[in-house]
């Protein structure tokens, strides 16, 4: 009879072991919390306003520091120290559901502020390298918006501004994209199409993702992975596919 050496389960990109989030006022954000994160996956949160979902992702990025538990990321290690941790963010791409653009600045320049946590302070007074402004300008082309490249970000449309958000994002070369409602104050239109390209260059650059949304209709065609959140406590975690009436009563309520 043959031995056959076990194989071993792939190491997760991110682990997250017991994390757990209480606010001062003792409310509970997050309770425990067991999860790993696989590559190249595009998990949404979803759930109601207060269900947790920005909690979660916050954590992720050590934004919000859980009370308990800890956060592993693989080749980094665990969330606990500030060298870790300012590792970890340069190679993690944050968009926001209010850009944090600055408006007075053309959106190449926002681009390249993608860039600023590769180089010293000092560094940081003087221009961008060239090759650093063709990166930039190859990240705006990729969710294409390269013919406003120079235009001032408060003058581009709520959708605009928020493809340069990923613009930005992907300008770090991150391992990971973290979304906090990107599309919250986007009309549809605007919506699918910054979805789309957030979705598009993950999948072609093998960049996992975890968006936080609460519309249902996104989640269930954007996402490989949904994790379900209501009132802090993960309650559905699967496919899309998976995704019943029975268990959206759990998400929602009845």
């Amino acid at each position: 009879m043959l031995n056959r050496t076990p194989i071993e389960a792939p190491t997760p990109f991110i682990a997250l072991k017991g994390v757990e989030v209480i606010y001062p006022n003792r409310t509970i954000a997050l309770k425990p919390v067991d999860m790993d994160l696989s590559d190249s996956e595009i998990t949404v949160l979803l759930g109601p306003s207060g269900a947790g979902k920005s909690t979660l992702l916050r954590v992720l990025n050590h934004l919000v520091v859980p009370n308990h538990g800890s956060v592993t990321v693989r080749d980094v290690g665990t969330l606990s120290s500030r060298k870790v941790l300012r590792r970890y963010r340069r190679s993690t791409g944050m968009v926001f559901q209010q850009h944090q653009l600055i408006g007075r600045l053309s959106a190449l320049q926002n681009v390249l502020l993608g860039r600023i946590g590769n180089y010293s302070f000092l560094r940081t007074l003087f221009p961008f390298p060239e090759r650093e402004r063709r990166w930039a300008l190859e990240c705006l082309d990729r969710v294409g918006l390269l013919e406003k490249a120079l235009a001032r970000c408060d003058a581009l449309s709520g959708g605009q501004q928020q493809r340069v958000g990923i613009a930005r994002a992907i300008a770090q070369r991150p391992r990971l994209i973290l979304a906090d409602e990107p599309v919250a104050s986007l009309d549809p239109k605007a919506s699918n199409r910054v979805l789309s390209q957030l979705r598009a260059i993950c999948k072609q650059d093998g960049i996992p993702a975890v968006i936080s949304l609460h519309q249902l209709e996104y989640a269930r065609e954007f996402a490989d992975r949904i994790v379900g959140l209501s009132q802090g406590a993960v309650v559905f975690d699967g496919k899309p596919a998976d995704l019943t009436e029975e268990r959206l009563a759990s998400i929602y309520g009845a």
